[in-house]
Parts: C-alpha cells; structure tokens; sequence
C-alpha cells in the first residue's frame, strides 16, 4: 500500500515507520515546511492519505485527498467547525474519509462505556459530572478531541446538560458539562468522566502509557479503508 503522510510530527512520524514495518510504502511526507511538494505527488500510486497534522491544516489536507480520489484517515483535532464542509464535498466528490478523535482501542471502548454509564446517570439524582484530560504540553488544542467526543456522549444520553465548557475557574454553570484541560509532560493522554455526589464519586479513567495504541490503531484503519465510501469512524472499524 502506497501512503502519503499529511503531517510528520511526532505521531507522523511513529505512524511511517509501523507503516513501513508492516510492509507498506511511504509515498510522501509531507509538513509544513514541504507542503508544496503535494503539487509533486503522483496521486495515481497514492492508496491512502494520513493526516496527522495541526488544526489550521487538517481541512486543506483533506480537501485536497478528496479531490484527488486519495481515500483519508485525519485524526488530527480542533477543526471541527468545519466539519459540514468537508462531509459535503466528500459526498460530491463520492469520496473517502475516515475520522476520529482518537484511533485507540481502549478509548473507543471508553467512548462505549461512557454512552451506557451516562444513560444510567440520567435516571439517578444527585450527581455532578465533569471531564478531565490530561495531554503533553505540545498539544495545541484545548479540550483535546477525545474529551469533546466524551462531552458528547454525555450530552447525548443526559437532560441534564446542554452544552458542555472549557472549565477556566470553580464557578460551575448548571446545565453545561465542565472539562478540565491540563497539560503536563511526558502524558500522552489520559481521559476521566466523575460523577460526584454527597455521598460518592464513580469514575471512568483511561491512562495511556503511550502514543502505539493511536499508532497501530491508525494503521490499521488505513490498511482496511480499501474499496469503502463516504464518511466512517471508529463505529464502523470496530462493528460497534
């Protein structure tokens, strides 16, 4: 398989080299001091486009692999806002895109377990939700993406919360969920949802002890996106 990298930081660069290890090609590697060598790609040998890049670059990355036919995966967070954009030209251009805000196994079965523990919630009185993350300090974005794909599955499954916040000080509005954004080095994530009551706390944590899992996880996707259509996720990789 022939990939283009889209982003050749630290992830970028971990993701090229397990790709080569399991047999594949790097086609290109591209950041923002080479971007102008996307113009040089031979899209017709490119099987797939990796983005893992910064917010200010995501959309034009995956703008240009969808126009050239070039199926994506973007796990690259912040750009969200744009999200309606980018699905309505993958539906014109009959494309290929495959996002998500964290390609670890563990963290999509945290996104499961979140869901069904928030439906739970709703129906008990008492209790005060809030979200922690907690990422390295060279992570631009705040919350991170795996927290606001938290915050909303909590959103979806509670009439308790509206909207959800950065959290900036202790005055908590009542209807919008709260999340707390640390950053502290050498974290590569961990992610916390608390219910907190008079009585107890319950909690749901995921501590990652590396950035492999997103790697392999990335890969993998990459690997399986062949002959697909249209706009997918972790939900559909996984069959959940």
């Amino acid at each position: 398989m022939n990939i283009v990298l889209l982003g050749y930081g630290k992830m970028g660069k971990l993701i090229g080299q397990l790709a080569e290890e399991r047999g594949h090609t790097l086609l290109a590697k591209i950041s923002v001091d080479n971007v102008h060598e996307l113009q040089e790609i031979a899209v017709s040998e490119a099987d797939v486009a990796i983005d893992f890049s910064q917010p200010e670059s995501a959309v034009s990355n995956i703008r240009w692999a969808i126009e050239n036919g070039i199926p994506i995966v973007s796990g690259t967070t912040g750009w969200l806002d744009r999200w309606e954009e980018v699905t309505s030209l993958v539906e014109e251009k009959n494309g290929t895109f495959f996002y998500a805000s964290n390609f670890s196994i563990g963290v999509n079965i945290l996104f499961k377990a979140n869901a069904y523990l928030a439906k739970l919630m709703n129906e008990t009185s008492g209790y005060k939700a809030t979200i922690e993350e907690i990422h390295h300090t060279a992570k631009l974005d705040a919350p991170s993406g795996t927290a606001i794909t938290l915050a909303e599955g909590i959103l979806d499954h509670s009439d308790g919360y509206k909207s959800w916040k950065l959290k900036q000080s202790d005055k908590l509005e009542k209807e919008v969920l709260p999340i707390l954004a640390r950053r502290i080095d050498p974290t590569p994530g961990t992610h916390t949802i608390t219910y907190s009551s008079e009585i107890d706390d319950i909690s749901l944590t995921h501590v990652a002890h590396s950035r492999q899992g997103f790697v392999m996880g990335a890969v993998m996707v990459a690997e399986w996106l062949k002959d697909k259509k249209g706009v997918l996720s972790m939900n559909d990789f996984l069959s959940f």
